[in-house]
């Protein structure tokens, strides 16, 4: 049976967009988790090398406007909103606004791929809190479903990581390696969830895609205190190794993620360049999905597979098509947050 939408919600995690915005975007982000102030500070110098402006707003900008462009002219004809976690514009104002347009039951598209407490169980916590705050006028909400095996996303990864390894010499091309990176989370989160298994699903499908033999999935981003034990190996760990065993040429591939934020432009572009150039490994970094065409035409299909829950659902591997509504039970909270 078809059902009714009337509203696309884009939800993701947000950045400041100006130094005087850092502190209090990083309080947000850390909030209830006794981070000492010396530590915040150093995450606020990343930023002041970008202008205190995180990239991955005007990320969602420009992937909202490509959506915008894609339903308009091949429907439905349904506004989008955008929220976010930690930062301006906040969820619980946009569903205010969309409340106010009388928007009643919406389709939220989370910026993240993968099943995780951080990444999926985390924003539907998000959700259902800014709706207690907006009060009975808030609209429902309903997530679409993870797409780490959507033609939609492999595809564009594949392009993305054969133009990366085409900026390598030829003669050296063969034997360069793949790095394909994602956010490290706690071993006790991981261990609730299926994001690592859909990790290495992604980056098998991406690599055969791609026909090169040489890779490995490796994390990045790790935070908290050092006795917690997170997903490994450490992307600079990685490189290290790679150099030791007599590499020329890496390619990072961060699969891992949807944009190029700041966990791309600084822990890969910055601090992981910065690494190579020490120890003469050439690097070339692949571009993320972003507002790909292939990528923002998927959005779409996900769309349409909600409002008529008979269509076919398309998918790469073996895993099959994630679910629509997720288990009470999956991806529980743990000791250590990302």
């Amino acid at each position: 049976m078809a059902q009714t939408f009337d509203a696309i919600l884009i939800v993701s995690f947000g950045g400041p967009e100006g130094m005087d915005e850092v502190m209090p975007f990083l309080e947000n982000v850390l909030r209830g988790r006794n981070v000492p102030k010396e530590r915040m500070r150093a995450v606020a110098r990343r930023y002041e090398l970008f202008g205190g402006v995180s990239p991955i707003n005007s990320q969602n900008r420009s992937l909202i406007a490509a959506l915008e462009k894609e339903l308009q002219e091949n429907g439905p004809h349904i506004p989008i909103y955008w929220g976010n976690r930690n930062w301006h514009p906040f969820l619980a104002d946009t569903l205010r606004r969309m409340a106010d347009d009388r928007i009643k039951h919406a389709l939220a598209f989370f910026t993240s791929a993968y099943s995780s407490y951080s990444g999926c169980r985390q924003y539907r916590e998000d959700i259902m809190r800014a709706q207690s705050e907006v009060g009975e006028s808030a609209p429902q909400v309903e997530k679409l479903r993870a797409f780490y095996n959507h033609p939609g996303f492999i595809e564009p990864n594949i392009e993305n990581v054969r133009t990366a390894l085409n900026k390598i010499p030829e003669e050296r091309r063969k034997r360069a390696h793949i790095a394909f990176t994602a956010h490290s989370i706690p071993l006790t989160m991981a261990d609730t969830c299926d994001y690592e298994k859909q990790l290495h699903e992604t980056r098998r499908l991406v690599a055969e895609g791609v026909g090169h033999k040489s890779w490995r999935l490796v994390f990045q981003s790790r935070s908290g205190p050092p006795t917690q034990a997170w997903l490994e190996p450490d992307i600079l760990d990685y490189l290290t190794e790679l150099k030791e065993a007599g590499t020329t040429d890496v390619v990072i591939a961060p699969v891992g993620f949807i944009s190029d934020h700041m966990e791309v432009i600084y822990d890969l572009d910055t601090e992981a360049r910065s690494l190579c150039e020490r120890i003469d490994l050439n690097m070339v970094r692949a571009s993320t999905v972003g507002a790909h065409p292939v990528f923002v035409r998927m959005i779409r299909e996900l769309i349409l597979e909600r409002m008529n829950p008979d269509s076919p659902k398309r998918f790469l591997g073996t895993f099959g098509a994630s679910h629509d509504v997720c288990p009470a039970d999956c991806c529980q909270m743990s000791a250590g947050r990302v």
